[in-house]
């Protein structure tokens, strides 16, 4: 939804950076490997340790990479490929998953229920993608829901931004939210699928 509607004035203002990047000899295959493992490594250090506002920063900026593999895909000589677009989908799974792994060590370690609300938000988080997946592999579109992947970013990194900076119960909510709304787009998306069967 949000990607559909920001997406061309996005690509306008990052396309210049993704042709510097293919200049000095990065390939979109790189940035989404670098960008992913930069994240994972964020999440896993900052989040179990209760750095959230610092933590959210960090991920979000290495996040941004996932703006420029697609950029520099469509720009460069080659062309996107279906190794890349593989690549993509799978290390985005690590990503996400990450952060949110992350902030569930740290509701684990406080003995805070609320990572069980994580762990159902972890779930539909790789189901969402799978169901597309499965369904493309069917000849099917699946690409619908109310909750795509950048919504569900940016409504868990606002979430654990705002916990940094102590607003109390932004976690919460923020996991409810990611929860509930995963729930009914994998809902969403398996009645596109029966309907298209």
């Amino acid at each position: 939804m949000i990607s559909d509607v920001l997406k061309p004035a996005v690509t306008r203002i990052i396309s210049p950076v993704a042709r510097f990047f293919l200049r000095i000899g990065l390939t979109p295959n790189a940035v989404t490997a670098i960008g992913a493992f930069c994240v994972l490594c964020s999440a896993l250090y900052f989040f179990p340790r209760g750095d959230f506002f610092v933590g959210t920063l960090v991920i979000s900026f290495f996040m941004l990479s996932d703006l420029f593999d697609g950029a520099m895909a469509r720009i460069s000589s080659r062309g996107a490929s279906k190794w890349g677009g593989f690549l993509d989908s799978t290390v985005d799974r690590v990503a996400d998953s990450s952060i949110l792994f992350a902030v569930s060590i740290n509701l684990i370690n406080q003995n805070d229920s609320l990572s069980i609300v994580y762990l159902v938000a972890i779930v539909t988080g790789m189901l969402i993608p799978y169901i597309r997946a499965k369904a493309e592999s069917m000849s099917i579109e699946c690409s619908g829901g109310i909750a795509e992947r950048t919504e569900r970013a940016i409504i868990l990194l606002v979430g654990t931004g705002l916990h940094g900076l102590g607003l109390n119960y932004s976690l919460a909510v923020s996991a409810w939210v990611l929860a509930i709304l995963g729930l009914i787009t994998t809902c969403q998306r398996l009645l596109i699928v029966k309907r298209a069967i």
